[in-house]
């Protein structure tokens, strides 16, 4: 039901938590750039089950990303949750995400130009929840010299 809601508010045009219109749809400009590192997609018209073009089960693939939705529970408009959860496990296992990433960043360096030199690194550490092999006491012996 949470992914419904969401769905709505983003037809809306609601604004997220940091007040930026959240994207529905990839931009022609980054989907040119992306469309360069993935597979071939099959011609229109192949024998078997219908074509959901890459560009439609990209943007269902973001959209589970971004809200949390269950693949099962995808917007219709994406194409089956089965279809979008395939080709994410298919392009997972292609390394194709991890391209996408330094393709684009090289392009963001090329025009806009990315300080190298300073990086960050946040973590959190926590006690393991069963401490590791507990330690045998020696209860006090009393009146022993």
């Amino acid at each position: 039901m949470a992914c419904v809601q969401k769905r709505k508010e983003e037809l809306r045009g609601d604004k997220d938590n940091d007040h930026h219109t959240i994207i529905i749809r990839i931009p022609d400009k980054l989907w040119d750039e992306i469309k360069k590192i993935l597979p071939k997609e099959k011609p229109p018209k192949t024998v078997g089950r219908p074509i959901v073009p890459y560009r439609k089960v990209l943007d269902g693939i973001l959209y589970v990303l971004r809200t949390g939705c269950q693949w099962k529970m995808l917007p219709g408009e994406y194409g089956s949750g089965s279809t979008c959860h395939r080709r994410f496990q298919e392009w997972n296992g292609l390394n194709l995400f991890k391209k996408a990433w330094i393709r684009l960043l090289k392009i963001y360096d090329k025009e806009m130009g990315i300080n190298w030199t300073w990086q960050s690194l946040d973590s959190i550490s926590v006690k393991s929840p069963l401490g590791g092999p507990k330690q045998e006491t020696i209860p006090p012996q009393i009146g022993a010299n």
